[in-house]
């Protein structure tokens, strides 16, 4: 199993330098991925820092971690643009970077402050057809795409991503919400959480359940990524490692130590992280 680190794009994480700081200091410990939130706006003077440009950071800066934002609501951005930046990260940091993709939540603040979508039915036809177009630019080929919500008249996007044949996606979604899983199945990873209560409400049996539904949908024979968000203590191996071994033994290929932005002050999220993952 592998272990990374979701890290806040806001507050005090707000600031590109201390991104790059932590994902060198986390490469240091060995995690193994390093993950961005992707969220543009909250409450009123909450700073905010985007994403996609501190990645562009931290692939300069480190050698080894898997990179990616976890995760990108896609409805907001357009298909061709997030092709465009995705394939120039992944050659950026030499193959290492993975496209998280969700519908996004706070409604209000995050969609429709902007005149955004926010039926979150319109979001995941979005999301299928932003997918499919973003899939197809990778090829290097001359592409088409004809959708309700997206045209590609015909154009070819190169360079490539190093990766091939493109670059792997994991798709969020709350559990049992069915929806997200199918489409998580069509794809490389998942990325499930509780609903209503994040991460800390799925159990091993949920990862179970989670898994078994995937499998049952999946249409294809490559490695698939299940992964859940959590958080350990840091303090106590044995304590970490029992915690985690359940969801293990059910099938997880990741765990990603969640840093929140407000219920650890900055030396001891940077305490966490130098610590390294509970191995």
């Amino acid at each position: 199993m592998k272990f990374g680190l979701s890290i806040p794009n806001k507050g005090i994480y707000s600031d590109i330098h201390l991104i790059v700081e932590l994902a060198q200091m986390a490469e240091e410990a060995k995690w193994d991925g390093f993950y961005l939130w992707d969220h543009v706006a909250g409450p009123a003077r909450t700073p905010f820092i985007d994403p996609w440009i501190c990645m562009a950071a931290v692939a300069v800066q480190t050698r080894n971690m898997r990179l990616g934002v976890m995760v990108t609501p896609l409805s907001r951005r357009r298909p061709w643009k997030v092709a465009r930046e995705i394939v120039a990260l992944d050659r950026l940091s030499e193959g290492r970077m993975l496209l998280g993709v969700g519908l996004g939540y706070f409604r209000n603040k995050e969609f429709k402050v902007f005149g955004e979508v926010d039926d979150p039915k319109v979001r995941g036809d979005m999301l299928d057809e932003g997918l499919e177009i973003i899939a197809g630019l990778q090829s290097g080929e001359k592409y088409c795409f004809q959708g309700e919500h997206y045209q590609v008249a015909g154009t070819v996007f190169r360079p490539i991503p190093i990766q091939s044949p493109r670059i792997p996606v994991w798709v969020a979604g709350m559990w049992p919400n069915k929806r997200p899983f199918r489409r998580a199945a069509r794809w490389d990873g998942v990325i499930p959480m509780g609903k209503g209560k994040g991460y800390a409400s799925l159990s091993p049996a949920d990862i179970r359940e989670i898994k078994a539904f995937i499998m049952k949908h999946r249409k294809r024979d490559e490695p698939f990524d299940l992964c859940l968000g959590g958080q350990t203590t840091g303090e106590s191996l044995a304590e970490d490692r029992s915690m985690i071994a359940p969801y293990q033994a059910e099938g997880l290929t990741w765990w990603i130590e969640s840093i929140p932005p407000t219920q650890l002050s900055l030396k001891q999220a940077q305490k966490r992280i130098r610590v390294g993952p509970p191995r």
